[in-house]
Parts: C-alpha cells; sequence; structure tokens
C-alpha cells in the first residue's frame, strides 16, 4: 500500500478529534482565548448541552479584519511572540481552538478591535472558509458554534445525553471561574440561568459562592512559597470531606489540571487525618516559573509537567500539613449544624419518637436526670492533666486507668443524696471551674461515652473514645518521631523480583525507605534484597505485598506513601485499642483533664478516621431551639 498526504480537510478533522473532544472542550478553548484577551466578562451560551448551539462573548481586545482571518487558520497565534515554548505565559498558544472547531462545525465570528471604528465576522462550515465581512457588534468578540460535529457524524453517536454535556461544560466554567474571580462569568442551558458570578477581587467570596457556603466557613486558608513558588488558596478542615474527589480543584499558573502528583499530594498531607475512602475539599492554585513547567503534555491542557516534581511535592504538602495542625482542634460547623437540624421538633416528627409529653412531669423510669458525682483534688482544684508529648511517662496516665470499685461506691452514694445537698455541691464546683476554656467545664457524663462540658458560648459534647483515641495516637507518632522506627533485621535477606525499572525506582528511594524501618539493597537486575523491616509490621507481613503497593506507589505519586500510611494505620489501630473505651464511667477531674489536653494536641477535632470528636452548639443556637429567639 502506497503512502498518500491526508487532504486537508482530514487532517483537520483529525486534529479536531484531538483538541474538541466533546462539547466542554470547545467551550473551554473558546473562553481560555477570551480570558487571554483581557475580558472582564464572559457569558456563555447553549442548546441542547452544547450539541447544536454554543454562543460566547466577551468584552476583550478583539480582532482586527487581518487577525479575523488568520485566527481560523491551523496553528496561527499570538500568543508566542518569540516562538518559545518553554516561556508560556497564556492559557492558549497553540492556534488549533478555532481551526478544530471551524472543520466539525459550523462556526462565526464577530469581532470590533479595541479603538476601531468597524466590526468584522467570519463564517467557517466543515473547514471551508468565508470570506472576511463587515459586521455591526460591539467592542470584543462573539463566537457561534452551531451542529457540532456534523462534519464528523460518527463522533455525534459517542456524546452523552444533553444533561451530561451541560454538566460537563458547567464544571469547566466552575473551575476557570475559581481561577479568575476578577472576571464576571455567566452560563444558560435552554435559556435558563444556570450559572452567574460578578466579578470580585476577593478570591474566597468568589470561592463560597461556587463551592457552598459551608466550604467558606469551614475553609483553612493556605499560602506558601519555596524557591520561586508559590501556593495559595482554601482547604476544608479534615471534619468537612466528601465520597469523592470531585471538589477538589487545583490549578497550576491560572490553568484547572488534574494532575496525578498534585492529587497525590493532597492525599498525603490529609492520610493521616482522613479515613481512605473519604476526600477533603479545597481550591489549591500553584504559581511556578514557566520555564519550570511543561503545559504541553496534553492534547487538552489537562496535565502538566515539572521539572522538580519534588520541590513541587515538599511544598503543598507540607503547607496543607502546616494548616491541618494549626486548625485542628477544630471541627467543621457543618457537623454542629446536623446535630441542630436533629434537634428540631420536625426532625422528631418524622422520625417517629416517642418522647414523653412535655405535659407530664418526668419520672425516673423515664429519664429524670440522675446527680453526677464530681470528684476534686485534695487542693480543692481539678487536677487536669499534662498536655501529652514525647517525654510523657506511663504514670502520667493514671488519672484514666479504669474507675475502682470505690469509685463506683462513692458515685451511687452521692446519687443516692437529696437534691438539695447536690445543687450545693454543683454549684461550690462552678466556683473552682471555669468555663473559659475553649472546650469548657465538664458538668455530665451521658451514656458512659459522651462528655457535656459548659463553654462561656453554650455547650460542647465530647466522644470520650474518639477524642482520647486521636490524643494517644498524636502520643505515639511523637514517640516514633524521637525515637525512630524501630527496626527488624531478617536472618536472611528477602529476594523481590521486580521489574527492572520497578527495581531501579525503589532503589532511588532507599534512603527514605530506610528512615521508614526498611532497609533494602539491590541484588543484580531486576531484583531487590530486603534486609530489614518495621517491628511495627509484626513476624510474618505480606512482604511482597508491601513491595508490589510501594512500587504501585512510587510509579503514580512519586514517593512512598504506602510504607508510611501502613505504619500510622498500626498506630492508630494500637490507640484505639490503648483509649478510654465506651462505656467507660469517669469522674469530673478525667473528663476535665481529657478536655484540656485536646485543647493542647494537635488534631484533636477529629479522630484517627476523619470522624469529629466534639460538636459545639452556641447559646444562641440553643434558645432558637426554645423558641427565645
Amino acid at each position: 500500500m502506497r503512502i498518500r498526504h491526508l487532504p486537508e480537510t482530514l487532517i483537520n478533522q483529525i486534529a479536531a478529534g484531538e483538541v474538541i473532544e466533546r462539547p466542554f472542550a470547545a467551550v473551554k478553548e473558546l473562553v481560555e482565548n477570551a480570558i487571554d484577551a483581557g475580558a472582564s466578562r464572559i457569558d456563555i451560551s447553549l442548546r441542547d448541552g452544547g450539541k447544536s448551539l454554543i454562543v460566547i462573548s466577551d468584552n476583550g481586545c478583539g480582532m482586527g479584519q487581518e487577525d479575523l482571518e488568520a485566527a481560523v487558520e491551523r496553528h496561527a497565534t499570538s500568543k508566542l511572540p518569540e516562538n518559545d515554548l518553554v516561556h508560556i505565559e497564556h492559557m492558549g498558544f497553540r492556534g488549533e481552538a478555532l481551526a478544530s472547531i471551524g472543520a466539525v462545525a459550523r462556526l462565526k465570528i464577530m469581532s470590533r478591535e479595541q479603538g476601531a471604528a468597524e466590526s468584522f465576522e467570519i463564517n467557517v462550515e466543515g473547514g471551508k472558509k468565508g470570506d472576511v465581512m463587515p459586521s455591526a457588534h460591539p467592542l470584543g468578540t462573539q463566537i457561534e458554534v452551531r451542529d457540532l460535529f456534523f462534519a464528523t457524524p460518527a463522533r455525534l453517536k459517542f456524546l452523552k445525553s444533553e444533561r451530561s454535556e451541560y454538566m460537563a461544560v458547567k464544571d469547566v466554567i466552575t473551575r476557570l471561574a475559581m481561577a479568575f474571580p476578577q472576571i464576571a462569568f455567566s452560563l444558560t442551558h435552554d435559556e435558563k440561568v444556570g450559572l452567574k458570578l460578578p466579578a470580585t477581587q476577593d478570591a474566597s467570596s468568589r470561592l463560597s459562592a461556587i463551592m457552598g457556603k459551608e466550604f467558606g466557613e469551614n475553609a483553612m486558608k493556605i499560602e506558601a512559597e519555596r524557591e520561586g513558588l508559590t501556593l495559595s488558596g482554601y482547604a476544608g478542615l479534615p471534619t468537612l470531606h466528601r465520597g469523592t474527589a470531585q471538589h477538589q480543584y487545583l490549578f497550576v499558573n491560572g490553568r484547572p489540571v488534574k494532575d496525578k502528583l498534585l492529587t497525590g499530594c493532597v492525599r498525603a498531607a490529609y492520610a493521616d487525618v482522613l479515613h481512605g475512602g473519604r476526600h477533603p475539599l479545597l481550591a489549591l492554585s500553584l504559581h511556578v516559573p514557566p520555564e519550570e513547567v511543561d503545559v504541553n503534555v496534553h492534547p487538552q491542557k489537562a496535565e502538566v509537567r515539572f521539572r522538580d516534581p519534588g520541590l513541587v511535592r515538599g511544598l503543598i504538602i507540607s503547607a496543607l500539613k502546616k494548616a491541618i495542625h494549626e486548625h485542628g482542634g477544630a471541627a467543621s460547623s457543618s457537623v454542629s449544624m446536623q446535630a441542630l437540624g436533629r434537634f428540631s421538633p420536625e426532625h422528631s416528627a418524622s422520625a417517629g419518637a416517642s418522647a414523653p409529653s412535655p405535659s407530664l412531669p418526668l419520672t425516673r423510669s423515664q429519664g429524670a436526670p440522675v446527680p453526677m458525682s464530681y470528684a476534686r483534688s485534695g487542693s480543692g482544684a481539678p487536677a487536669y492533666m499534662p498536655s501529652y508529648n514525647s517525654a510523657m511517662h506511663d504514670s502520667q496516665m493514671a488519672v484514666f486507668e479504669p474507675i475502682t470499685p470505690a469509685h463506683s461506691q462513692g458515685s451511687l452514694a452521692v446519687d443516692m443524696a437529696p437534691a438539695a445537698r447536690f445543687e450545693a455541691e454543683a454549684n461550690e464546683i462552678q466556683e473552682v471551674r471555669s468555663d473559659n476554656f475553649p472546650l469548657g467545664s465538664a458538668r455530665a457524663q451521658l451514656h458512659q461515652n459522651y462528655i457535656v462540658a459548659q463553654t462561656s458560648q453554650g455547650l460542647v459534647i465530647v466522644d470520650q473514645h474518639a477524642a482520647h483515641e486521636r490524643l494517644v495516637y498524636e502520643r505515639f507518632k511523637a514517640q516514633m518521631e524521637e525515637r525512630g522506627i524501630e527496626k527488624q533485621g531478617l536472618l536472611s535477606p528477602e529476594i523481590i523480583e521486580l521489574e527492572e525499572r520497578d527495581a531501579a525506582r525503589l532503589l532511588k528511594h532507599s534512603e527514605a525507605l530506610a528512615k521508614l524501618g526498611l532497609e533494602i539493597e539491590p541484588f543484580g537486575a531486576g531484583a531487590i534484597a530486603v534486609q530489614s523491616l518495621p517491628a511495627l509490621l509484626g513476624d510474618k507481613p505480606n512482604l511482597q505485598g508491601l513491595i508490589n503497593d510501594l512500587v504501585d506507589e512510587l510509579a503514580e505519586h512519586g514517593n512512598a506513601l504506602s510504607l508510611e500510611e501502613r505504619l500510622n494505620h498500626i498506630l492508630s489501630t494500637m490507640a484505639c485499642h490503648g483509649s478510654i473505651r465506651s462505656g467507660r464511667r469517669m469522674n469530673a477531674d478525667e473528663m476535665n483533664a481529657l478536655l484540656r489536653q485536646m485543647e493542647q494536641t494537635p488534631l484533636s477535632g477529629q479522630c484517627n478516621h476523619g470522624r469529629p470528636t466534639y460538636i459545639e452548639l452556641s447559646l444562641a443556637d440553643i434558645e432558637k431551639l426554645f423558641g427565645r429567639r
């Protein structure tokens, strides 16, 4: 079969298939052109999910007659003045978008250049370009794309439903609107407004408008810089999470990307505070010198490649971990809002709760409150326990030992005391205990599992097991960091066969792995010898499975997270078994000691699995429940 040159029309259609996969891809390219044109307002209108009509209008710099004629030609662009593919500073740069769209659709462009008295228009249909004609159009550009893929009917069969195509377009506009809050965006589908975002200089207000008020109220501000790279944006508290990663928005030099390196950094930063199946909410923007990032590695510019991925990884993970630790004692407000919703009469009615009638007095059998015992130290002051640190001795944990029979008998004796005596003792305790602590002062224990504390602004309910689990876990981690991970040497090295490239990749990170207790050495081509393992992994770890997981981790993210995550998981399991159990009765001093330690311990707002350790209800919210406000 002889080699022949393809006709120009077919070449354009093939190129269009790479660049314009679906309507959202056409919208993305055209909106990016409007951004590059300096527009402060961009309006997008769709019909039938973009299949039959896409209209994009902007108030940017516009184009003159000569530029308009050149714009629809392949590889014609104004964005590479020095023919330099290294220093790319625009969203678009290849000059393929308009030519590709014109090859598979009916394209019409109307534009007036800034300062010009006339406007012009041009039509392209199935790759056939018309002449530039005078037009009546204000400053800026309007592009109409009709009957997308009419020239390639086979592509139409692979489009999704109108709803799916519209949602894909909305996602693209949402991401670009996050990256450029100074630009006003509107999106209309079948004459219904789907998105309307006014221009703003406040990035946080734009994020709240898109991601919701809940995110705005529970987001941590991220700002970091390292060796010319800057990271900015907002990340949600660990207790604010979702079942998918679709609420993670990542940008590189203003360009929305879906990059494995970046998503891996997010996962690594939150690994210690979120369950494996949950994902944080965030919007992060990374600014990198143009020469340090290649944005020309994907037809739709959805992926990038960094010259120094280790530098990028270190910046993102350290910035997120720093924010998480600084806000680790906080739980998202959504937790409290959900709790208040459970208290509402409407919820109780819908749940079919069989609560006693308010008009009838509560009897002891109906759950009347039982006075609780408030044990005090000999000095009359609460015996607060010091915060956890790496130097803490086991003897300091004595306050959390199981309550002795004597304690239980004492509690029963006070329970049987007359009400007046109990009230007098409670009042005396309130004089020596302060509610000005962030988590307040313990007032009761419910169902031997939940601590109720009074604060100056309301009340706090603490899950005693979840809270203490985090405290013990952080103590274990501090000890591990101070003393290092104990290794157990193998009697004889275990040889693991791998692909040659996988073995080389693993050996490249041998020093980092050794710090985690895993010592490896080369053993010929495509094999490694395991000399020692972390003692925490036990006597019979699945060594082949561990090595395979590490290889996959390095291939996907470039760093060995799996081993560290496994060790942290073991520490978490140990902490769970070493924590105060549900159903354990605690006296007042024990409860207050737990509260004080929570206030001084990083990440105490959530347990090791990402669940909140406490909820906080303000006095104003409580008064609303009773109609006092």
